[in-house]
């Protein structure tokens, strides 16, 4: 054998001895390094317990726990989504089969409140308020206060201003609403005024949530109002 290979038998022998005297020294170093365990080959000798091997498997076992926590999680969501899209669904069958623009806002309060759990559910339209309690004056402090949403076209949703919440509910409704979605419609550019879903409970609505399905119900409803607005 040559000398070169003398040394590289040398120099490997001596890095394993450098490695297991290491790790005599610091036997605390795989609970430092935990990610090594996953990558390491282990003989599993029977006999007295193993604690590194058993250790490996803790960890995968964590690992397995975690990956089966985040499946769950999907099922959930994917679950709750296709809820969410029947809800939609008998929403978008009942405004359509509706016969005025008072059949359209009673279709959408009840289903509303009865499906999205929902304490409070109100629909305000720009107009007159003299034409009945779903109008708003779209120049009035009221609207103005929620004007920016026509400007972004994307529901608000968590805890509303005093002035917001007085603009969308009713006197009685706006003290007890502690969180809320504020959901504007439009038809084209043409602001014609928004749904209001209003909870109890300050978690229900938050900044957070998803908006998908709630810009869908805007559109659900902005199509169902712009067609009978001059039946009003």
């Amino acid at each position: 054998m040559s000398t070169q290979g003398k040394g590289a038998l040398a120099e490997e022998a001596l890095s394993e001895e450098a490695v297991e005297s290491y790790l005599r020294a610091h036997p605390d170093f795989f609970e430092r390094h935990l990610s090594l365990l996953e990558v390491l080959r282990l003989p599993h000798p029977s006999g007295v317990a193993v604690s590194l091997i058993e250790r490996q498997m803790a960890v995968m076992r964590d690992k397995n726990r975690a990956l089966e926590r985040k499946l769950m999680d999907l099922v959930h969501t994917a679950r709750e989504n296709e809820r969410l899209s029947q809800r939609m669904y008998q929403l978008a069958l009942g405004v359509m089969e509706a016969e005025s623009l008072d059949a359209v806002l009673a279709i959408t309060q009840e289903q509303l409140r009865n499906e999205f759990r929902a304490d409070v559910v109100v629909v305000r339209l720009c107009g007159d308020p003299a034409q009945g309690m779903h109008f708003m004056a779209e120049d009035g402090p009221a609207m103005q206060s929620l004007a920016h949403l026509f400007e972004h076209r994307r529901p608000m949703c968590g805890r509303l201003s005093d002035t917001q919440l007085h603009a969308l509910f009713t006197a009685e409704d706006a003290p007890t609403v502690a969180s809320a979605v504020a959901v504007p419609l439009m038809d084209g550019t043409r602001p014609l005024g928004f749904v209001a879903l209003g909870s109890q409970d300050a978690s229900r609505f938050h900044p957070g949530m998803g908006t998908l399905f709630l810009g869908y119900l805007g559109e659900i409803i902005s199509h169902a109002v712009g067609g009978r607005l001059g039946q009003a």
